[in-house]
C-alpha cells in the first residue's frame, strides 16, 4: 500500500500535473504544426521551386528486389521536418519570452507593506519625535 499511496501523490503533485498537460497540449501543437508545414507551406514551396515535391525527394541506397521495398535516403520528409522543429521553436521562443516578461514585470512591482511593517513603522516614527 505505501508505494501506491507515494505513486498517487506524486501523480496529483501540481508540477506532474502541470507537466502532463503541456505535454498533451505540445503533442497537438506538433500536429497543427505539421499539418502546416506539410500542407500550407510545402506546397507552396514546392510550387515556387517548379513543382518540386519535398516529400518524394529520396536518394535510393538500393534498388527494391524480390518483393522487398528499396531502400531510401528520404532527405525530403528530412527537410520538412526541419522546418516543423523550426516553427514548434519559434513559438515556444515566443511563449518563454512572454512568460519571462510578464514575471519580471510581477517581481518589479514591490509589494506593499503588511499591517505589521505598517505599525512597526509608525512606532519607529513615533520613537523619532519623542
Amino acid at each position: 500500500m505505501g508505494m501506491l499511496k507515494e505513486f498517487r501523490e506524486f501523480a496529483t503533485r501540481g508540477n506532474v500535473v502541470d507537466l502532463a498537460v503541456g505535454v498533451i497540449i505540445g503533442g497537438a501543437f506538433g500536429k497543427i504544426v505539421s499539418s502546416l508545414v506539410g500542407d500550407m507551406l510545402m506546397p507552396v514551396l514546392g510550387l515556387v521551386t517548379g513543382g518540386i515535391n519535398f516529400s518524394d525527394m529520396a536518394i535510393t541506397l538500393k534498388e527494391a528486389a524480390n518483393g522487398k521495398p528499396a531502400v531510401l535516403l528520404a532527405y525530403g520528409k528530412f527537410i520538412q521536418a526541419s522546418i516543423d522543429f523550426i516553427i514548434i521553436a519559434f513559438a515556444i521562443f515566443l511563449f518563454v519570452k512572454a512568460a519571462n516578461r510578464f514575471k519580471s514585470k510581477a517581481e518589479a512591482a514591490p509589494a506593499a507593506p503588511t499591517a505589521t511593517e505598517l505599525l512597526l513603522a509608525e512606532i519607529r516614527d513615533l520613537l523619532k519625535k519623542t
